[in-house]
């Protein structure tokens, strides 16, 4: 005769699954997720809309979830559910302006400099740095920006735009190529 031990809780509710689920997969990356979506989007307020509607795709989508690459994973939710959200928002031709916070966001974590015309140099620099970037074709830009902002490793940028890992290799390279291209050329 079989007999059940009460002592052990009951199996969780299928909700109760989901969301620790959701807790273990997406809630660690949605650092990334935000400052990905930022930078795709161009500010703060389109990236939280970008972010929660991925988080409900995630959340819909666990089930698909391999196990493989997590972070991979929910930065291509976040890659599409922006591409698609931006289709749907935004004009064809699109000019992004200056966005306050996220500059004071990048300068809080840059270094301090001695004098101010070393502060000026940097400045420029930054600049001249954002303006080679922000001219690098889209795929360039896209790949650039997860291995170097969001420490993304090859075979999860792969993962994460749907090719190949020599294809993620040479686009970084000739992201990087480009830049110190245009840098060279603008400094000349």
């Amino acid at each position: 005769m079989l007999t059940r031990d009460v002592s052990q809780r009951p199996p969780a509710n299928d909700d109760e699954a989901s969301e620790r689920m959701f807790n273990a997969v997406v809630t660690p990356y949605l650092d990334d997720a935000y400052r990905f979506a930022r930078w795709l989007t161009g500010n703060f307020a389109d990236a939280d809309d970008v972010v929660q509607e991925s988080c409900l795709r995630a959340m819909k989508g666990l089930t698909q979830f391999t196990g493989r690459s997590a972070k991979a994973w929910v930065i291509a939710i976040v890659r599409n559910t922006a591409f698609n959200w931006m289709e749907q928002n935004r004009p064809d031709a699109l000019i992004l302006g200056d966005d306050l916070e996220f500059a004071e966001l990048c300068s809080a974590q840059a270094p301090r400099v001695a004098s101010p015309e070393a502060a000026l140099i940097a400045q420029a620099d930054k600049a001249l740095l954002q303006t080679a970037v922000a001219d690098l074709p889209a795929v360039f830009r896209e790949t650039l920006f997860m291995r170097e902002f969001n420490d993304m490793s090859y075979r999860e940028i792969a993962e994460a735009t749907g090719v190949p890992v020599g294809t993620v290799m040479s686009r970084l390279a000739r992201a990087r190529a480009l830049l110190i291209e245009r840098i060279a050329r603008e400094l000349s």
